[in-house]
């Protein structure tokens, strides 16, 4: 699954919009909740070294997990502490690098855990 299959996904099942809040960032989208705004996923496009990987830019999102779960879902290769947020709270998953039904599962369990 690609960055645009993704956020079509996103778009066709959850109740929400795209938006993308930066100027200087305008390909990075946020997903909110539309009753109390809260994000449940932020798609960005930033250098694989920022994930300790070799390569030029990818596709990534970020996730609220449960604390008690993040260290199940983290491979080094496609889930990684988040990246700009907080690392307790969040992940960082590569869009097309990870397990389509684990992303849609991650998507999920953010979507519950912000609402």
């Amino acid at each position: 699954m690609d960055r645009k299959e993704f956020t079509s996904y996103i778009l066709n099942n959850y109740v929400t919009n795209e938006e993308h809040p930066w100027a200087d960032s305008p390909d990075n989208s946020v997903f909110r909740h539309p009753s109390n705004k809260k994000w449940f996923a932020l798609i960005m496009n930033i250098g694989s070294d920022k994930l300790g990987l070799n390569g030029g830019n990818i596709d990534v999102v970020n996730l609220k997990c449960e604390p008690a779960m993040i260290d199940n879902f983290l491979d080094g290769k496609s889930v990684f502490r988040a990246y700009h947020m907080n690392k307790t709270h969040w992940i960082t998953v590569v869009i097309g690098e990870a397990d389509e039904n684990k992303l849609k599962m991650l998507l999920d369990v953010s979507f519950e855990l912000t609402k």
